[in-house]
């Protein structure tokens, strides 16, 4: 008997660590957050604010990141492959998790099924600028067109990014227009020819259009959102502008590797909703042009992210978008 006990408490002991790390603290490490794209650019600008604001909230280091590659499929692959520990999160994007899934013929990760949702941050939306010869109402820029089959052609910073697929959905819309995309590699080169003249109107970020719109450049028509922007409330949204349920934006999203455990998802949802709770980040976000999504939990997330692929498939599909 006693020799039974000393190996069922020899037993207790060995296992005791074990239990104690599975009951550990989550984190008790810092957090890579990956940024599927460069330093600097506007992903990378609202990541590194996330980090700042959850490390502050979670107690630990947020690490930022930079895996940029092929739209934001290399960062994303290293997350889809990590252990699904908390350690090792996305910033996930339009490009990421609404375009990739169907524009690439072998997508190289299951935007559903590889990754766990966790918080969805921000969207950033599209706006229709035109040249300023051009119609200076949305309805008055699609009659033009539809006068004038063939003879204008819009741009976008690159095929098969979201603003090439704004347009592509625009013209959808309403009821078809016969305009060529013109791709550009970048924005700026696309906006000195709509300014010279060579095309005739393109849809970007407010960043990028307002300095222009308010110099007199160019004219922004319309923003592609539900609501008008704190930053510019003087520009209809393209529904009001007569454009029905029209909305077209990048996005921000916290993701992980699927199957993360329950108890990790739920610290990291606590946190995030504190973090959006709070009215200086929600400043931060609309100052940026990019007003934050309200109500945010991982289910939020889920849906967020399937609906957005079934929304743009459709676009993708129709414009011809293939990324081998």
């Amino acid at each position: 008997m006693k020799r039974r006990h000393f190996l069922s408490t020899g037993l207790a002991i060995v296992a005791a660590p074990s239990i104690v790390r599975a009951q550990a603290k989550y984190p008790e490490r810092p957090i890579r957050l990956v940024i599927p794209f460069a330093p600097a650019g506007p992903t990378d600008i609202i990541g590194r604010k996330v980090g700042e604001r959850m490390q502050g909230l979670m107690g630990q280091t947020w690490v930022i990141d930079n895996k940029a590659g092929a739209a934001g499929s290399i960062g994303s692959v290293e997350v889809k492959n990590a252990k699904p520990d908390g350690y090792t999160l996305l910033f996930a994007t339009s490009s990421t998790h609404a375009i990739n899934p169907t524009a690439y013929v072998k997508p190289l990760y299951d935007a559903v099924k590889d990754f766990t949702p966790i918080s969805s941050i921000c969207v950033n939306p599209a706006v229709l600028a035109v040249r300023t010869d051009m119609p200076d109402t949305v309805v008055g820029l699609v009659d033009l067109m539809k006068k004038n089959p063939g003879k204008y052609s819009y741009g976008s910073s690159g095929t098969g990014g979201i603003f090439h697929l704004s347009g592509e959905y625009f013209k959808r819309e309403v009821g078809g227009m016969d305009v060529e995309h013109i791709p550009y590699k970048g924005s700026a080169p696309a906006l000195n020819d709509m300014m010279s003249g060579q095309i005739a109107w393109m849809f970007d970020t407010f960043a990028t259009m307002l300095p222009l719109h308010r110099a007199g450049k160019i004219r922004i028509l319309a923003v592609a959102y539900n609501a008008r922007s704190p930053i510019a409330p003087e520009i209809p949204t393209m529904i009001e502008a007569g454009v029905k349920g029209y909305e077209a934006y990048t996005f921000n999203l916290i993701l992980g590797p699927a199957n993360m455990p329950k108890n990790i998802v739920d610290a990291l949802d606590q946190a995030s909703r504190k973090m959006m709770a709070d009215a200086d980040m929600v400043k931060y976000l609309n100052d940026l042009g990019a007003p934050p999504i309200a109500n945010t939990t991982p289910d939020v997330t889920a849906k967020f992210i399937t609906d957005e692929i079934a929304k743009w498939a459709p676009v993708i599909k129709a414009a011809g978008v293939k990324v081998e």
